[in-house]
């Protein structure tokens, strides 16, 4: 199985993709990934009913400034010039959760789906931090990439 892992070198080592021979793309992914609550922690949250503040603002703030620090925290990951980072936070009513979803784009030589995936988790977590003196019983659930575009693979679409 090394031999098919990008980030895995013949001897078993690891190491860093060299893309210097690819072509700059516009690259774009979205990722995705759900809180789920109990009914009082979303209506605190709907009803802005925190002593901590805004927890839908702050976790969309958290979400894009770890977009931006994806390369210090995945080892092998490129350090990218990202051009957007969008994070939305969505409460969906029903089911008591609160859905992320996050945009990152750049040009570039490689992908952003763990800038995607990363903006997603920390928009997640901070939603769970905030909020879990309160209910402990969360769960982050569905972290996925729906969308990618851009260089060689093209386009890969998911819900």
């Amino acid at each position: 199985m090394a031999d098919k892992l990008s980030h895995i070198d013949a001897g078993g080592n690891a190491v860093m993709v060299d893309i210097s021979g690819k072509a700059d793309t516009t690259r774009i992914a979205i990722a995705k990934a759900r809180v789920l609550m109990s009914a009082e922690t979303y209506a605190l949250i709907a009803n802005h009913g925190h002593k901590k503040g805004d927890v839908l603002a702050i976790a969309q703030l958290a979400g894009i400034m770890g977009a931006k620090k994806t390369p210090d925290l995945i080892p092998l990951c490129h350090p990218l010039p990202l051009t957007s980072v969008t994070v939305d936070l969505e409460l969906v009513d029903g089911v008591d959760a609160v859905d992320i979803t996050a945009t990152c784009k750049t040009t570039g030589k490689t992908g952003v789906e763990m800038e995607a995936l990363t903006a997603a988790s920390v928009a997640a977590l901070t939603v769970f931090d905030m909020c879990k003196a309160v209910d402990k019983g969360m769960q982050i659930t569905d972290l996925r990439v729906t969308r990618k575009e851009g260089g060689k693979s093209g386009t890969f679409v998911t819900d």
